[in-house]
């Protein structure tokens, strides 16, 4: 869809909120806290890329949209494109998607955010207070300046905002914040993937669920201390390839010069879903089902890695 943004003000240091609506004030498609928008932009080399940006404003608006973009540097100029942008230019939109969802049985929500990981986040804590859910809100940023949305998070009931010197891992209590988990109590993060690691490596320490334990990276795989090398074996080329630790499949194979498909980098669209046929995937997608995790047949490999030393792929 065609949207036009009708207001662009910075909402922190390098990070700038845009409004988006419809060109004729038409009613938008409904949207989920912790939805996403697809955006198309014109990149300063003039190709043409697409990329995701979550909703911060509430979901009962319907005629507007509201996102925040963090300046990236030397980034691949997508947040360059965006920072660009002016009142009245027209973007083509997808239609609000959602891999980050609130679960709605839950008791109680533990929702954890870094820099421009409030976004998400923010959208959720707006929602379960105008619900009266039990929440708790934890937003860490390196200084004041850097807390987009400062105000509006520091309102909500059950927020505490933390300032954190360029280490998200240093200003928020991790242990204390992730120390008891119950029954009905689900966690969500999202920020610097250091932070992600973080907080995903302390809830496994206090034995959370994976069921309870959500998150989103803007910024593709989330590494954990706990991963180790794997050896790839390619059946249909008949190559072996070594993943380092820090590395996704995807990103092996494309530096071995092999072509697969792929798009998101972030689990979500499923266009680099590949056959495993030997091997077990360590899932870390948002877009297979549970029986496709539990069955170990496909794996995403822009983000999943494997539980076993070697992984033989359909490739």
């Amino acid at each position: 869809m065609k949207l036009q943004v009708t207001a662009v003000r910075a909402a922190a240091w390098d990070i700038r909120s845009i409004e988006l609506r419809d060109r004729q004030d038409g009613e938008l498609p409904a949207f989920t806290p912790g939805a996403h928008l697809r955006v198309q932009i014109a990149l300063a080399d003039g190709s043409v890329a697409r990329r995701e940006y979550s909703l911060v404003n509430d979901p009962s608006e319907r005629t507007r949209y509201e996102v925040a973009v963090l300046r990236a540097r030397g980034g691949r100029g997508g947040s360059a494109a965006m920072h660009a942008l002016r009142v009245g230019d027209v973007l083509d939109v997808s239609a609000p998607v959602n891999a980050f969802p609130l679960v709605a049985d839950a008791r109680e929500h533990l929702l954890i955010a870094g820099g421009i990981g409030i976004t998400p986040v923010l959208c959720m804590a707006r929602a379960l207070a105008a619900a009266g859910a039990s929440m708790s809100l934890h937003y860490s940023a390196r200084t004041r300046d850097n807390m987009a949305y400062r105000d509006e998070a520091a309102a909500l009931p059950g927020s505490q905002l933390y300032c954190d010197e360029g280490d998200p891992t240093r200003g928020l209590p991790l242990r204390d914040l992730l120390s008891k988990p119950r029954a009905g109590r689900h966690l969500y993060v999202c920020g610097p993937k250091t932070l992600i690691a973080a907080v995903l490596e302390q809830a496994a320490a206090f034995d959370w669920p994976a069921a309870q334990v959500h998150q989103e990276s803007f910024d593709g795989a989330v590494a954990l201390s706990s991963d180790r090398p794997i050896r790839l074996h390619l059946k249909s080329s008949g190559r072996s390839i070594d993943v380092a630790a820090d590395e996704t499949i995807l990103e092996a194979l494309l530096r071995e010069g092999l072509d697969p498909l792929f798009d998101c980098r972030r689990g979500e669209c499923g266009m680099c879903v590949t056959d495993v046929l030997g091997g077990t995937p360590d899932h870390r997608d948002h877009v297979l089902t549970q029986r496709e995790h539990e069955g170990g047949r496909v794996i995403c490999t822009c983000v999943s890695r494997a539980l076993s030393p070697e992984l033989v792929l359909d490739l």
